[in-house]
């Protein structure tokens, strides 16, 4: 059986195509690491709507991705792997927050800069974190508080 050639170019030339876009589907949600990244570890109390994939900011613009999560079995705390690109110098004093990116909006990792003039290194910790708030239990908390009667 004879292969026609313009079906093998044909052929050739889908493979590569869709072999192209996995590879770019892969470096723009995070599964693989750019050239020229810092990798930092953060401690949260919660990660509530924070998943391996999510965004990284500084002063709003995306500067990396989260890379890992896990807890930690003897602090029952969110352990988290930031990948972060190298050419932005993070202080050492820095605060990790969880944020929101508004009532309906996705959560994401905003870095704080602090004002030190040493900088994180490859396998640093970032120290300060503060976790998610859960908007659910912020609704009960208020709506519980108006409901309690006036003291005498």
């Amino acid at each position: 059986m004879r292969e026609n050639p313009t079906e093998v170019i044909v052929g050739a030339a889908v493979l590569i195509a869709a072999l192209g876009f996995l590879a770019y589907a892969a470096q723009a949600t995070g599964l693989t690491a750019p050239v020229g990244t810092l990798h930092l570890t953060a401690s949260f109390r919660s990660v509530e709507g924070v998943t391996v994939g999510t965004d990284v900011r500084l002063a709003g613009v995306k500067i990396g991705a989260v890379s890992a999560i896990a807890l930690d079995p003897v602090s029952y705390r969110a352990q988290t792997v930031l990948t972060l690109a190298q050419a932005v110098p993070i202080p050492d004093d820095s605060t990790a927050i969880v944020a929101s990116e508004g009532l309906l909006g996705g959560n994401f990792i905003e870095i704080m800069p602090g004002g030190s003039l040493d900088n994180l290194t490859e396998g640093a910790a970032i120290v300060d974190t503060q976790g998610a708030v859960s908007l659910l239990n912020l609704l009960v908390s208020v709506v519980g508080g108006s409901a309690d009667p006036p003291a005498p």
